[in-house]
């Protein structure tokens, strides 16, 4: 039998029924609402409860016993599958791949080697239903833990992560969370680090504009870059309230003449190499270092630090998120609490050459 509160999940029109029943008594055996040992329903109770053909129930069934969830013994039935030992892996969800993202997974795998543990990172491409699948496979396949960067819609995951009960794949979030968790977690102050860096460059530029340039190869909507411009906003009209704060939407429309044109004194990039990019055209198209245009960039690898000129920048702090959530999930191993185990990692303004 398969708990009625998730029938809700059939409902949805773009899946063959087949798959959306064999998601939903999957979801409820790894999320241990059908714990191992439990009998689950019969192709009859299948057809019955969801008013489907005897051969979509067969293969419901089939599926779930290819993918070792459940074993169907002759003659009484079909039950969930016994747990297997928990593996010594870390298994890392991303949305997207960047440099940033890149520097993180560097830092928690060094904290996961010391612990004699695996790190694998995954990317779901900020697609809601790639990352529950990720997480899911990774708590059957028994990893120790999973670390998630959220999809830029968690609206769309909040279900699953609440009916969520796996206890001994451990699931902690990192980087950022907009609609707050069950879970524990590490996140960075986005708002915080924007008004850091734009507030410097406010001061530098002087009666000149300041503009915010968008990342343009994120997937999806990234909510995390609306808020940074949303605060980037707010900042600047706070400063100057009659005049339109100047976003950009996209590196490569940065060009010498357009930030003449549109008297710009500084520029507040979201990724190592927009900034990279930039500082590089405006250099070749005035055959020298720009003159009085300062530069803050979110992200502080080793990109931006090497660069010449080095790049004043927001450090995020990625070994301090990587350091805490390690501690997590030691708690976790060593079975002590964790509810309440989430902290937001205050990033930093680093000035150098821009």
């Amino acid at each position: 039998m398969i708990p009625q509160s998730v029938s809700c999940a059939v409902k949805q029109p773009f899946k063959p029924i087949y798959l959306r029943l064999y998601d939903e008594y999957k979801e409820a055996i790894l999320t241990l609402r059908l714990k191992p040992g439990r009998r689950i329903d019969s192709i009859n109770q299948i057809m019955h409860r969801h008013g489907v053909a005897r051969e979509t129930a067969r293969r419901v069934l089939k599926m779930l016993a290819d993918e070792r969830l459940i074993v169907q013994k002759m003659g009484q039935g079909s039950f969930v599958a016994d747990l297997q030992p928990v593996k010594k892996i870390w298994g890392v969800v991303v949305p997207f791949y960047s440099i940033g993202y890149e520097d993180l997974i560097h830092h928690l795998g060094e904290k996961a080697w010391q612990r004699g543990r695996q790190l694998q990172h995954f990317v779901d491409y900020n697609n809601w239903e790639e990352e529950i699948r990720l997480v899911s496979d990774m708590i059957h396949r028994r990893y120790e833990a999973v670390i998630v960067i959220p999809t830029l819609d968690e609206s769309r995951t909040a279900d699953f992560y609440a009916r969520l009960s796996a206890k001994d794949s451990f699931v902690t979030l990192i980087d950022h969370t907009m609609a707050g968790s069950f879970f524990s977690y590490v996140i960075q102050s986005y708002d915080l680090g924007v008004t850091r860096g734009v507030d410097y460059l406010l001061r530098k530029a002087g009666p000149r504009r300041v503009a915010f340039v968008r990342n343009e190869t994120w997937a999806g909507r990234s909510m995390v870059e609306e808020l940074m411009e949303e605060t980037f906003r707010t900042l600047v009209a706070s400063v100057d309230a009659g005049r339109e704060p100047l976003v950009i939407d996209r590196a490569s429309r940065v060009t010498a003449a357009m930030v003449a044109e549109n008297k710009i004194g500084g520029l507040f990039t979201c990724n190592d190499s927009d900034a990279i990019r930039i500082l590089g055209r405006l250099r070749a198209e005035s055959g020298r270092d720009m003159q009085g245009i300062s530069l803050v960039n979110y992200g502080n690898t080793e990109l931006v630090q090497y660069f010449t000129p080095a790049i004043t920048a927001i450090d995020p702090h990625n070994t301090e998120m990587a350091a805490k959530t390690a501690r997590i999930i030691d708690a976790h191993v060593a079975g002590e609490s964790t509810s309440l185990s989430q902290y937001v990692v205050q990033p930093g303004l680093i000035v150098r050459d821009t």
